[in-house]
């Protein structure tokens, strides 16, 4: 069965709430053994990188950016009824643009920051 506490930090993922997310993520991932573990932190990872986007750490983001989006294409499309797919393609898509950008200069970047689907499933 999937802990309560992986669908509360998706929520807070969604809301943008990443350090929350990683707090809660992390828990899980320090407990669970593989092949979850690394789902786990492929999610907090992602989280992370969201969080230093907002902080203006171009480094930061685009470092866990790459590692996150490593992690999670082992669970494509569908992994416990996330969308994986979509959240891979959706922070690809924000990291290619961090690439783009002269100088590393994130004051002007703007980005959609992604949303987690999903539907909650028992193991």
């Amino acid at each position: 069965m999937v802990p309560a506490q992986f669908w509360q930090g998706l929520d807070q993922f969604n809301h943008r709430d990443y350090y929350a997310c990683h707090d809660t993520l992390e828990a899980l991932w320090m407990e669970s053994g593989q092949p979850l573990r690394l789902f786990y932190q492929g999610i907090l990872q992602l989280a992370v990188a969201y969080y230093h986007l907002e902080n203006q750490n171009w480094a930061g983001a685009v470092t866990l950016l790459g590692q996150g989006i490593e992690r999670l294409d082992y669970f494509l499309p569908e992994y416990l009824g996330v969308d994986v797919a979509g959240l891979v393609q959706a922070s690809g898509e924000v990291l290619d643009a961090l690439h783009e950008l002269p100088d590393q200069d994130l004051s002007q970047f703007q980005f959609v920051p992604p949303q987690i689907y999903y539907q909650q499933e028992q193991l």
